[in-house]
């Protein structure tokens, strides 16, 4: 009985070693055609934004095409707290990442930030994060953004063409925040050819709640203006323009129109609702974005050659063109080519998606 029992455990542990011995190899087979750098690799992405539809179709963005090419992705949201993200990328550049995707870390501490992961050999993407010392960044890091200028310019203009006269507006916006300084050097332009005229600007404090913050101090700025005196409200943000969406309505304010930049499904539902003055956005399509910072990381990885900036094209979405069925996810049937980018699509990324897909 001794005997057969040591016999099992000696068939048992052959077994398991064999198992192993089966996961081990078919995670470090190579597949042909494909650089040996992107098999078998950890990516980290990180938010620093409140945990908006933009914020999570941007982490399910690049979280799907790191998937589809077998990386194993992890996502993390830090709703603006500047101090918690440092922490947080120190922690996760200690560990056994390949790479790091950042969104929206600040100018003033990102070079820094990200100096040790770069020395550790991670690779690293950034989208609409500045992270220069004296005019430079770090070699090999690749920074994307929307064409923020581009969208500033587009939604402007739809509130530049309301009228002739310079259109009178309440501006939402904030500044220290890289996309949002950017679209503001449009807004001065338009400011400067006396296409508007600003008449309050105004910014969130409590990023924990955006909309409710900005509701709040529009509903108290409204009280001040007649019907007839404002013309517009651009949010620089969609996030602020949502705000100011709720208390337009809870004001009865339908002589004032509303204009942004970036989208959301959300954002389609309030400009689909009757009555809506919420008249059009600019926007990228935020899953798109996530999409192409995991392809251009997938090229660092394979040590391929990147670009030092790339730009998403910008789109203006019209409350007149769209449908009830109308959402994030079928924009394209109203907006030519929304959602699709053959940039940085290797025939290597393909084979892996084939390969992964099985």
């Amino acid at each position: 009985m001794k005997r057969l029992t040591i016999f099992l455990m000696l068939m048992l542990a052959v077994v398991a070693l064999t198992a192993c011995g089966s996961d081990k190899t078919e995670e470090n087979t190579v597949i042909e055609g494909v650089p040996e750098g992107v098999q078998g690799v950890k990516i980290a992405v990180l938010r620093n934004l409140a945990s908006d539809d933009h914020t999570k179709q941007f982490l399910d963005g690049a979280r799907k095409e790191g998937e589809s090419l077998g990386f194993k992705v992890d996502t993390h949201i830090v709703e603006n707290n500047d101090a918690k993200f440092q922490e947080l990328v120190a922690q996760i550049t200690m560990q056994d990442y390949d790479g790091i995707i950042i969104s929206h870390g600040k100018e003033d501490y990102s070079y820094d930030m990200i100096q040790p992961a770069v020395e550790k050999g991670i690779k690293v993407t950034l989208f609409d994060t500045v992270a220069l010392k004296d005019g430079k960044g770090h070699e090999g890091v690749t920074a994307t953004f929307q064409d923020d200028y581009e969208l500033a310019r587009l939604s402007l203009q739809e509130i530049a063409d309301l009228k002739e006269e310079p259109v009178k507006v309440i501006k939402l916006w904030f500044g220290g925040l890289s996309p949002l300084d950017r679209r503001q050097e449009i807004y001065k332009e338009f400011e400067a050819n006396n296409e508007i005229v600003t008449l309050e600007t105004i910014g969130p404090t409590n990023f924990q709640d955006v909309q409710g913050d900005i509701a709040a101090k529009v509903n108290a700025i409204l009280a001040k203006y007649p019907p007839g005196a404002v013309d517009a409200i651009w949010g620089s943000w969609d996030e602020l323009a949502k705000g100011a969406y709720k208390s337009l309505v809870d004001n009865k304010r339908s002589d004032i129109k509303l204009i942004s930049i970036d989208v959301s499904n959300q954002d389609i539902n309030l400009m689909k609702e009757e009555g809506s003055q919420w008249l059009s956005t600019a926007a990228v399509d935020p899953a798109l974005i996530g999409k192409m910072n995991m392809r251009i990381m997938a090229k660092k990885l394979a040590g391929e050659e990147t670009p030092t900036e790339y730009n998403l094209a910008a789109n203006l979405i019209k409350q007149s063109e769209l449908k009830d069925e109308t959402t994030m996810f079928n924009l394209a049937d109203i907006i030519d080519g929304w959602g699709e980018s053959s940039d940085f699509d290797e025939s290597w990324m393909k084979t892996l998606r084939e390969h992964y897909a099985k």
